[in-house]
């Protein structure tokens, strides 16, 4: 979004229009632009405001009621932090009694925010100057942040006990952005950010989910946090930030609070002590920061179960375990992996609802599910197959689901 997209907005029109818009509704846009114009308003500041509107909308998954006075670019909206999770990044640095934070790739100030009400001083630094404007505006509530328009790599740290970085993960050209996989390639890379922590600051890092373990600096904690089973983050905390005692961690959140699984150990590949078994009475399947975490055979030892295979993640267990970092199905039967035997088994049971699980085999669960539904007569029933490989051979389970057997718990 470039700035004059923006720049209508900061006008005392712009910022009366933008605020007395009601709640977005796609079906209204078009007649709303139009009777917004007759009014007299610019083409560009009715552009801009209808913009924000639809952006607050959105915003709101993430930022709850705040969405409705903020300003957002769309690519800042897709990487800012949900503000419960910024809450959570900004107790670390409450309970390390860091007073003074530099923000570095603050984006739209997400993160900032939170630590603002926490009477953190904030130094939100921003090399972007449409989404420094953003952050601007919406700091502007909070006397102890400050936004500065620069490089991080740039930015006086004389003063502050702490920083927190969430670099840009993607490329941007004119066809549009890129997602990048390579921590170096990050701006600022992940090596600017242990460089910071080698002077003895407290760093956290804001990481993509998908950071594999070998690129993890040897001297940090690792978290994992997942919001109603999607994994969104990997936070990274060195020095005062990081806990005694904790490794990896796998954080999951929700509606029913929070819970969390840890280890004190490296990830190795392979080297997880861990029984491996049969399908049979209930099969677990783990929450998304769990596996990222690489913590799927803790999980199963404390189930008491054990896994199908060592590089699949799922557990099985005699008997239910209540348990927030999974979702349980009760087995009901194995059957093996072949189309035209569960095509027959979906009509035979007059299944017209298929719910379709997979780990460990290169299939389409939605083409599958076309596959195994044409012509099976739309039965009344409804059916959940998992699809996994035992060794070298693909099964396909029959399961019931059992719910998640205890929601996740206030830390």
């Amino acid at each position: 979004m470039a700035h004059d997209a923006i720049s209508p907005l900061l006008t005392v029109e712009g910022w009366e229009l933008l605020s007395s818009l009601g709640a977005y509704r796609e079906a209204d846009s078009l007649k709303l632009n139009e009777s917004l114009r007759k009014a007299g308003h610019s083409p560009e500041l009715v552009a801009a405001a209808l913009t924000q509107s639809r952006l607050r909308a959105k915003a709101e998954a993430k930022f709850g009621e705040f969405a409705r006075s903020m300003l957002f670019t769309p690519a800042g909206l897709e990487q800012a932090t949900r503000l419960n999770i910024a809450a959570l990044h900004a107790q670390r640095f409450t309970a390390a009694g860091i007073t003074a934070v530099a923000d570095l790739g603050c984006g739209l100030g997400a993160d900032a925010l939170a630590m603002a009400s926490l009477d953190i001083h904030v130094t939100a630094v921003e090399m972007d100057e449409t989404t420094a404007a953003c952050a601007t505006m919406n700091l502007m509530p909070f006397p102890h942040a400050t936004v500065v328009c620069g490089r991080a790599e740039d930015t006086d740290l004389s003063g502050v006990g702490g920083v927190w970085l969430d670099p840009a993960r993607r490329s941007t050209t004119t066809s549009g952005t890129t997602r990048l996989f390579d921590p170096e390639a990050f701006s600022p890379p992940l090596s600017f950010a242990q460089r910071l922590a080698d002077t003895g600051l407290a760093v956290g890092v804001k990481m993509g989910p998908g950071i594999p373990h070998e690129s993890l600096p040897g001297n940090c904690e690792a978290q994992w946090v997942s919001v109603d089973g999607d994994v969104v983050e990997a936070g990274l905390y060195f020095n005062a930030l990081a806990r005694p005692g904790v490794r990896r961690a796998a954080l999951v959140t929700g509606r029913r609070g929070a819970a969390e699984l840890t280890s004190a150990v490296d990830y190795v590949p392979g080297g997880q002590d861990v029984e491996i078994g049969a399908v049979a009475g209930y099969l677990y399947e783990p929450d998304g920061a769990v596996i990222r975490a690489g913590l799927v055979a803790e999980l199963a030892r404390r189930l008491g179960g054990h896994l199908l295979d060592e590089h699949i993640a799922y557990i099985c267990a005699d008997t239910p375990v209540p348990t927030p970092f999974a979702r349980a199905y009760k087995v009901l039967e194995v059957r093996p992996f072949n189309v035209k035997a569960l095509k027959s088994w979906v009509k035979a049971n007059r299944i017209g609802v298929l719910d379709i699980k997979k780990r460990g085999v290169s299939v389409t669960p939605e083409e599958l599910r076309r596959q195994l539904l044409t012509g099976s007569g739309k039965g009344p029933n409804k059916a959940t197959l998992v699809l996994t490989r035992i060794g070298d051979e693909r099964v396909a389970v029959v399961v019931e689901p059992h719910g998640r057997l205890d929601g996740p718990r206030a830390l």
